[in-house]
């Protein structure tokens, strides 16, 4: 495998079964199981890479090293013929998200909406400034919802109806720009975190109501990942991969009741601090905290794909 500084980007699939890096040279898929190359081509330097499922689908975008693999150019190849089809891009492409009915293509301020299999464009959503390509999409084909920072400047989330082309709308967050989000695998929650790091948020998805807060430390940190279990998880688990240097695991359960002095005392607070904070206060949920064995600062992601009744959480970090 190439080294690090030729590390361009690195995903996984969306049942967690295999994951893909892009390099300086191309890009490579493995096996999450054995940790071995299933497929390799290089052919020149791949800035992003996205899998259709366990299919011999890919969606690539290049680096830009190379005349053809523009970074406004999307290809999509079918590893098994080799048969690609590209689509270009008035601007570079920034995220590319899929499911089994709609592609998501994700611009600074502008998001392409097509339908598959044929690629036709169904809508183009004008965004605000969205230059690392934060967003979210659910694999559900009956939730086809899409999630979007609607402010460069607070957390607050658009969400978008994919399937019917109808935006749901609009709900804070975070007081700070958003940094990360995922939905779960039906697309009825979404979790959320901003360029703070301190607190992620999961928030039920149409309604928009706040279903669990999360506090990942005491000290700002830039989350990188954030990755719901698979739907047969109970109770269902969301790992999140940060600067810090550590991964994460939350259970998302209803927290133990709270007793005597320490239940009068947060009621107190929660009444006297403002709601956008007071959630601080709640109990907190971790599962597990794993230093993942890079350095502080190192980009990573996160994925949980082993049931729960079978093994501990197989939460597999890779750095970019």
């Amino acid at each position: 495998m190439a080294d690090d500084r030729a590390l361009l980007c690195c995903s996984f699939n969306q049942d967690r079964s295999c994951f893909s890096v892009g390099t300086s040279e191309g890009y490579k898929i493995f096996n999450c199981d054995t940790c071995s190359c299933v497929y390799e081509k290089l052919d020149g330097a791949v800035n992003l890479i996205e899998m259709f499922f366990t299919t011999s689908l890919l969606a690539l975008v290049g680096a830009g090293k190379q005349p053809e693999l523009s970074p406004r150019r999307l290809f999509i190849l079918n590893t098994a013929t080799q048969v690609k089809r590209a689509v270009d891009f008035v601007s570079s492409v920034l995220a590319v998200r899929w499911n089994k009915k709609r592609i998501v293509i994700v611009l600074d301020r502008k998001v392409h909406i097509n339908e598959l299999p044929h690629l036709n464009c169904l809508q183009i959503l004008d965004t605000a400034e969205n230059r690392k390509g934060v967003c979210a999409f659910s694999s559900n084909t009956e939730n086809c919802y899409l999630a979007l920072p609607a402010s460069s400047t607070t957390g607050t989330v658009f969400v978008y109806d994919t399937l019917h082309l109808n935006a749901l709308g609009e709900f804070q967050a975070h007081k700070s720009p958003l940094a990360a989000m995922a939905f779960t695998p039906d697309g009825l929650l979404l979790a959320t975190a901003s360029d703070h790091g301190t607190v992620i948020r999961v928030h039920v998805i149409p309604q928009a109501s706040k279903a669990f807060t999360f506090r990942r430390g005491s000290y700002a940190a830039t989350i990188y990942s954030l990755s719901f279990g698979p739907q047969s998880l109970s109770p269902q688990l969301l790992a999140a991969t940060s600067s810090s240097g550590t991964l994460h695991v939350f259970r998302l359960c209803s927290p133990p009741a709270r007793q005597g002095t320490n239940k009068r005392v947060s009621d107190l607070l929660a009444a006297v601090i403002p709601e956008t904070v007071s959630d601080i206060v709640e109990p907190d949920l971790h599962f597990a905290t794993v230093r993942h064995g890079f350095s502080p600062g190192v980009k990573s992601i996160c994925a949980i794909a082993a049931p729960l009744e079978e093994e501990l959480p197989s939460s597999s970090s890779a750095d970019r």
